[in-house]
């Protein structure tokens, strides 16, 4: 039975609405790739094709069980307590598996599915309305908060969880002061969404991620995250994720192998610098590297540009000063360059190899 919007549909229906609808030309791409995913869902395959999101290189199609979906679904819907007839807010594209997971997870817990078109600002035409339950990526959340009506929306949601990128400092703390539930999850593709969440406010909040039941993890002789989590997925993952593991289980993510710089001859996480950073830098930017004749891989900042950081307006000797006060010396970047907009994946994480290149071909910023 799939609800949508208040009406139910026995899978019959709901597979003549999917045929209805994506036979109209007209149809709006979003909608069509929710209505083909429900052909698709239904047909007599137990399994499917997904797309993996390519934050770290080239996007593959892998095939997944339908049922190992199921059994993810089930697993966040009793984690978060959701009841049949909860209303949950779909605003992610169904092209990627988080978008795929949220109507797989009203599919089996029978939740009332409400559909928004993807983007940036989700919930700007969203019914007024209580939410149980909604995924989005940090950059809607960020967009929500500083608009006046999807702040008030977005208090609307009783549980939101949040994935797909990292969760800065500078969002986690205004997210402190919210009446709601918010959740940063741990997971990829392969695991068919998260294994973990991490409570990002209120009493249970916490910097460290719980693992759902039936996930067992382990580390790598480089420390990398393993992750055995036999009801999503048939085989063992080793993760390019760097981890710590705590006695009771729970862990957290200090950085990607695969992102590690080494200049040189010492490795530095980009992602705990960039955390470090958020503190003192309200501006959009990502730490990265460009190749040096002596270091190798030589630490530098890439900023977008904005009002403070047009030509002749960049005060490098105050940037470098806040750094400072957060950054040991050898963590300080040592260039700085200026792009008009961050490079992003297409379903919203920052695309470091991208960075990288930008920088690569840039010159940086003098003063």
């Amino acid at each position: 039975m799939l609800w949508l919007e208040g009406i139910p549909y026995p899978k019959e229906l709901a597979l003549e609405l999917a045929s209805q609808r994506l036979s109209d030309a007209t149809i709006p791409e979003w909608e069509r790739a929710f209505f083909s995913f429900i052909q698709i869902w239904w047909n007599d395959s137990p399994t499917l094709t997904v797309q993996t999101s390519g934050s770290t290189g080239t996007p593959k199609l892998i095939i997944v069980e339908k049922g190992r979906m199921m059994q993810s679904a089930m697993l966040t819907c009793k984690y978060l307590q959701l009841q049949q007839g909860d209303k949950a807010l779909l605003c992610l594209p169904t092209e990627y598996i988080a978008g795929k997971m949220m109507v797989v997870r009203a599919l089996v817990a029978g939740l009332d599915l409400y559909r928004v078109v993807p983007s940036g600002h989700p919930l700007q035409h969203v019914p007024d309305m209580e939410f149980a339950f909604a995924a989005m990526i940090p950059m809607q959340v960020l967009h929500s908060l500083h608009e006046a009506v999807g702040k008030i929306r977005l208090q609307h949601i009783n549980h939101c969880i949040v994935g797909g990128a990292s969760v800065d400092a500078t969002l986690e703390e205004e997210l402190l002061a919210m009446p709601n539930s918010f959740y940063v999850t741990y997971g990829m593709t392969e695991t068919l969404s998260h294994i973990a969440m991490r409570k990002l406010n209120g009493k249970d909040a916490s910097p460290y991620y719980h693992v759902f039941p039936q996930v067992h993890l382990s580390l790598s002789d480089e420390d990398t995250l393993i992750i055995n989590a036999p009801l999503v997925a048939e085989e063992v993952i080793e993760t390019n994720d760097i981890a710590h593991i705590l006695p009771d289980g729970s862990f957290e993510i200090l950085g990607r192998k695969d992102n590690v710089i080494n200049s040189g001859g010492l490795k530095f996480h980009p992602e705990l610098l960039e955390k470090k950073l958020h503190a003192v830098l309200p501006d959009a930017f990502v730490v990265t590297s460009v190749p040096d004749v002596v270091l190798g891989q030589k630490l530098v900042l890439l900023l977008q540009r904005n009002s403070t950081t047009e030509k002749g307006q960049l005060d490098l000797e105050a940037m470098n000063y806040k750094m400072r006060s957060v950054l040991s010396v050898y963590e300080m970047p040592k260039a700085v360059y200026v792009c008009e907009k961050l490079p992003f994946t297409p379903n919203g994480k920052i695309d470091r190899n991208a960075a990288r290149i930008m920088t690569k071909e840039a010159n940086p910023v003098t003063g």
